[in-house]
């Protein structure tokens, strides 16, 4: 007795009847056409907050630390609180682009390309803080591994230097991996643009590529390798990251669950924050054949996954203090939840751990209006997450006698502002004159780039 079975295809990953070329078009077009007028006024507004940012770095420099609202017990504020922010937003990029290419995952090729050079304007804004924390800003050459005037060496047994090379390592890969990726489009663009100046300049970013064989094999192949060396560095970046608090004596930070809880938060930030910039690409440039409804769910399972292991960590923080018997780590949890902090700890939970739930719904995965507003909603969630570590384990540690209660400046605020001025200068310079999206490898997704394609309507 024979059986039939139905056959269900995937969804395709390239709605509508498009081809080589017109996808070609469809994203070239972005770079080649002259910009829409909302791209100047959001410029503007981008240059105007770094402007702001670079008044309050000079100010900083001028005046000195004592300009923030650090003090003493709370030593470490909104610098670090920043810092932590943004490295962990870049790290939605190279996850996109380098663990899902090695998992064969299709559907990264229509977000990889913003997703990884979010991750590169996001470590420079991180890159920033640390840059401008240390005081003496003229001496920031001793935290490289160089015979400085004092003729020793960096203190590598301080986890702070530890970020110094974590952080920069994982920044020349992601950028190099970047790169790599643009050589076919750069050569795309170099064949298209009418003008002289812009088809030098993007022949010399082309690298000479012409498409031939060769070329292909060797583009895998690097490619390949930088996926390799980018994968641990998910990992290890935030891990490294982690440590700042982790390696401390502090009740609240001397734990052995912030590396994977660091890693996981983070994924689960960045791929919020590329959802944030991914819908509003799709909307103002009308990407929606190829960042489809299906993206948009698989993305937010994601974030759905990643958030439910950020409050199991949250939970597993007050089994710990309470299992330890520790005094002082089951004070310091109790008072995150009840004390002074209290509204920016439950303003965490709810942001992070209950706002992610509705995502179970295939409904509202599939939400284009839910899905941006749960984003934005996730990602200043993981802010507060930032805040209640690092200031409240300061705010009130050993000695009673030294508690204080810790509040910004608004030098701080305005300093936080700026960089997303810097961010966003550089992403909207990226939007303009770079392809958003992989043109190469959106094609290679499509049917048309499989050998056996045929006609299925003839059999």
């Amino acid at each position: 007795m024979s059986q039939s079975t139905t056959y269900v295809p995937e969804p395709a990953l390239v709605k509508g009847n498009h081809t080589f070329g017109s996808i070609t078009a469809l994203i070239a077009d972005i770079s080649e056409k002259p910009a829409p007028t909302w791209w100047y006024i959001a410029f503007g507004a981008a240059n105007l907050l770094l402007g702001l940012l670079l008044v309050l770095i000079g100010y900083l420099v001028y005046e000195g630390t004592g300009i923030w609202g650090i003090t003493n017990p709370v030593g470490w504020g909104w610098a670090i609180i920043n810092f932590v922010w943004w490295v962990g937003i870049g790290h939605a990029g190279t996850l996109i682009s380098a663990i899902l290419f090695l998992f064969r995952q299709g559907w990264r090729t229509a977000i990889n390309r913003f997703a990884e050079a979010m991750t590169i304007f996001a470590v420079i804004c991180a890159l920033v803080f640390p840059g401008i924390h240390i005081g003496r800003i003229w001496v920031a050459y001793w935290m490289f591994p160089i015979p400085n005037s004092m003729q020793m060496w960096p203190n590598f047994n301080s986890p702070l230097l530890w970020d110094v090379f974590a952080v920069s390592t994982y920044f020349t890969v992601s950028l190099l991996f970047w790169f790599v990726g643009l050589v076919p489009d750069f050569a795309t663009l170099r064949d298209r643009v009418k003008s002289k100046l812009a088809a030098k300049i993007y022949g010399v970013l082309a690298l000479g590529w012409t498409g031939g064989n060769r070329q292909w094999q060797n583009y895998e192949k690097s490619y390949m390798i930088l996926a390799g060396l980018a994968t641990p560095l998910v990992l290890s970046v935030h891990t490294i990251v982690s440590f700042d608090f982790a390696v401390s004596i502090i009740p609240g930070w001397h734990t052995t669950i912030f590396p994977p809880y660091f890693v996981a938060g983070a994924i689960f930030s960045g791929f919020a924050m590329v959802m944030t910039l991914m819908l509003i690409a799709r909307k103002l440039y009308g990407l929606k054949d190829i960042m489809t409804d299906d993206h948009v769910e698989k993305m937010n399972l994601i974030i759905l996954v990643t958030g439910n292991m950020v409050g199991f960590a949250y939970i597993m923080e007050f089994f710990i203090a309470w299992y330890s018997g520790v005094t002082y780590e089951k004070a310091a949890f109790i008072n995150r939840a009840m004390g002074p902090y209290a509204w920016a700890y439950w303003t965490m939970f709810l942001c992070n751990v209950i706002s992610p739930q509705f995502f179970w719904s295939k409904k509202m995965r599939r939400n284009i209006k839910v899905s941006f507003i749960l984003s934005i909603v996730v990602n200043i969630g993981m802010w507060f997450e930032r805040f209640v570590i690092t200031v409240t384990s300061l705010a009130q540690d050993f000695l009673p006698s030294s508690w204080g209660y810790y509040s910004p400046t608004w030098v701080d605020i305005g300093t936080y502002i700026g960089t997303f001025g810097l961010f966003f200068t550089f992403f909207l310079l990226f939007l303009r004159f770079m392809p958003m999206v992989a043109i190469a490898e959106i094609k290679m997704v499509m049917p048309q780039a499989d050998p056996h394609h045929y006609d299925e309507k003839h059999g």
